[in-house]
């Protein structure tokens, strides 16, 4: 199976992080973006990994009856016009000053 992305938005940050701890354990994804919007209260998490992986964590991420999942989906085989939309989205937060700063996040909680 090639390339996809598995997408969920949800409400609330700390339910987004859950959720993609879940989604990672449960397959081979990675993050690949995500979004916060309207101050947080809607995330957006896109995960990329094999189409089976990808369904797989959306299906633990939807498990979990508490969460407010708002939508959910699985893209295989993007179009490259998606893959620069994730990309774009992806250098909002890896980039800063044109370095990673992902480590510094991390370090900061």
């Amino acid at each position: 199976m090639g390339k996809a992305y598995g997408l969920i938005e949800i409400t609330g940050v700390v339910a987004a992080m859950d959720a993609l701890d879940k989604m990672c354990k449960a397959s081979s994804v990675e993050l690949a973006s995500w979004e916060r919007k309207l101050g947080g209260r809607l995330v957006t998490l896109i995960v990329e990994g094999d189409v089976s992986d990808c369904e797989a964590a959306v299906k633990a991420a939807m498990e979990d009856p508490i969460r407010n999942v708002a939508s959910h989906g699985v893209i295989a085989n993007p179009h490259e016009e998606i893959v620069k939309l994730v990309t774009l989205s992806a250098s909002r937060w890896k980039e800063k000053g044109g370095k990673d700063t992902s480590d510094k996040y991390l370090q900061e909680v």
